[in-house]
């Protein structure tokens, strides 16, 4: 074993308190070591930042790490503290005198992590001082900013190309959970790092239950949920417009929940007073648009649920994986809808991108509606979609805890083509399935419509029966959504086969939302379930971790997290050195935290 992989172990155990690394982390941190530049692709919760922040120690010097979010920096670094690494952050959020003093510090070489911003660090005056620097790494988070196809394309991204050119000999690592084949080429392309190597980890969660249902009355659903299954838990409500999210958390209010809304339309000091709130405080739910999530570190978020379907599983994926970070188990709940598609296709087509870009948002969203439609393992398709494969069903997904009925769709199948066509392929949803149910409003006589064939052809069917068919011919690809009009319904060249009656089509049944969404699969998750004689010993170390977290004005899993907990009461350590072998344990955190934990931890077992 090299040199650099002992002291790589020897600071996994003393400085994080792990017993060994995960996965392909000891073969990241070799690689790094070696002056390699690496491309690393691993779920949320996986243990990335670990790629990085390993070698800073290891190595001579001070590492760079581009962060995208000045307002979690301090977190980051008070976290990096709490666990005895030399680290800072340099951004605008700083004083005139503070930033000078801390550049005076990073030149001296006192720092073993400095964090910037992507603008920050593109500029000449921090690229200067770090030529002043011994720089043993550059570490890239959330690469797939860069990608100008990617839901979370930053532009200030672009310009870090320059770092690999100004510092060829400066390994960089480049870091994300969402990647593609296609997205890991363009990382490599545009942070100049062709011959990088590629790590891919995975991307199953299994802690995370997928549950995908069909949106009716949204709201009451989302209350539901939250009475029989979200308890005091922290979570995430991520809804697709400003308007929306603002009128969800004043809902959330009105039922006794803290709730606060998070989008790019509020002042930014709000925005980081929620965000702040969040991370700090239990029992918070934020409700945002996608502007929230990126880089943030909370890991016991319990739930998260998309009021409205994202527009691609690559967003799908990023944002449910800010649930379950601590690997304990975690829901993640979409509700969607017709109009979900509809909507989606229109602000894709009236987006500012070329038609290339048009055509690659088009083709993810029929892949979204196809991850919603299925009636197989909902994660065996969403690993699929990354090139990840399981070897059988999950287990812990409602298609595979609650299989869906399907049924021979292929007769009323043809009779919404046939009316689609035969109405000029110029409508809508909502008037097809008037034409079909034989409805006789003022439009349909207008247009002669009621004269046709296939007026009132399928009142054997309720509405939302026809919109559930409609919904899944669009999934299918059979029909297609003109997102230059008013979403009017159009036929694709593959309903042929279904029209001539040479293909049979199979439909799931929608199933209306019941009083219960299903229970979590205990089994699934990474940390242990305590039992009833062990809770008052992990509740009264809780309240210890939250008190000790405000007297230092850090979140609470700074301190340390709920596994981190769970793990004391489970080996009940009375000594110091029993203490280190607890989950997340490390020299620092023994000497900072050891004995007022292991007060409580000794009170308890013998009250």
């Amino acid at each position: 074993m090299s040199e650099n992989l002992n002291k790589a172990r020897n600071f996994l155990s003393s400085v994080f308190g792990y017993d060994a690394f995960r996965g392909e982390q000891e073969a990241i941190i070799d690689n790094v070591c070696h002056g390699r530049d690496t491309l690393v692709i691993m779920p949320t919760g996986g243990g990335k930042s670990l790629c990085y922040q390993v070698p800073a120690l290891v190595l001579a010097g001070t590492a760079v790490v581009v962060s995208p979010l000045i307002a979690l920096m301090q977190d980051q670094v008070d976290a990096l503290i709490n666990v005895g690494i030399k680290a800072t952050f340099i951004n605008s959020t700083l004083s005139g005198s503070e930033r000078s003093q801390r550049r005076q510090k990073l030149r001296a070489g006192d720092y073993d992590i400095v964090y910037f911003s992507p603008e920050r660090l593109a500029m000449e005056e921090t690229l200067t001082l770090l030529d002043q620097c011994k720089i043993n790494l550059i570490a890239v988070d959330e690469a797939h900013c860069v990608s100008q196809w990617g839901h979370d394309f930053r532009s200030d991204y672009l310009r870090l190309n320059l770092l690999k050119d100004r510092y060829p000999k400066v390994p960089l690592i480049a870091l994300t959970a969402t990647a593609d084949k296609r997205m890991q080429a363009e990382i490599k392309e545009q942070l100049h790092i062709a011959h990088a190597d590629t790590y891919v980890s995975g991307f199953d969660r299994p802690n995370i239950q997928y549950r995908i249902k069909l949106k009716d009355n949204p709201k009451q659903q989302l209350k539901r949920f939250l009475e029989q299954e979200g308890g005091s838990s922290a979570g995430i409500v991520y809804c697709l417009s400003r308007k929306k999210t603002e009128a969800i958390a004043e809902f959330l209010q009105s039922i006794g929940k803290t709730a606060l809304p998070y989008h790019a339309g509020l002042p930014q000091s709000l925005r980081e007073t929620h965000q702040r709130r969040f991370l700090r405080e239990d029992s918070v739910i934020i409700v945002a648009t996608i502007a929230f999530g990126m880089g943030i570190d909370k890991p016991d978020v319990r739930f998260v649920v998309h009021l409205d379907m994202p527009k691609s599983i690559e967003a799908y994926y990023q944002e449910t994986g800010r649930a379950g970070r601590d690997g304990d188990s975690s829901i993640a709940l979409l509700f969607y809808g017709l109009e979900d598609a509809v909507k989606l296709r229109q602000m894709g087509a009236d987006s500012s991108g070329n038609e290339t870009f048009k055509r690659l948002e088009s083709e993810r969203l029929n892949s979204m509606l196809a991850l919603c439609e299925a009636a197989t393992c909902r994660r065996e398709k969403l690993l699929a979609y990354f090139d990840d494969h399981l070897e059988q069903p999950c287990g812990n997904c409602d298609t595979c805890l609650e299989p869906p009925e399907t049924w021979d769709a292929s007769t009323y199948s043809q009779m919404a083509l046939s009316c689609i066509y035969r109405t000029g392929q110029r409508f809508g949803a909502s008037y097809i399935i008037d034409v079909l149910t034989g409805s006789h409003n003022e439009r349909i006589v207008r247009f002669g419509h009621n004269e046709l064939s296939v007026h009132g052809i399928g009142k054997a069917l309720s509405s939302a029966d026809w919109r559930s068919i409609l919904r899944q011919l669009i999934a299918m690809q059979y029909v297609d959504i003109d997102s230059e009009g008013y979403g009017s319904l159009q036929l694709t060249e593959a309903c042929r086969g279904v029209l001539r009656g040479e293909e049979a089509l199979f439909m799931r049944k929608d199933v209306r939302d019941k009083k219960s969404a299903g229970s979590v699969n205990r089994s699934k998750s990474q940390v242990p379930d305590l039992n009833a004689d062990e809770l008052p010993l992990f509740n009264a170390l809780r309240a210890l971790r939250k008190r000790l977290a405000e007297e230092q004005n850090v979140p609470s899993f700074v301190v340390f997290s709920d596994a981190s907990l769970k793990d004391m009461v489970l080996k009940r350590p009375s000594s110091s050195e029993q203490f280190l072998e607890v989950h997340g344990v490390g020299r620092s955190k023994l000497e900072r935290f050891g004995g007022p934990f292991l007060e409580v931890i000794q009170s308890e077992m013998y009250e």
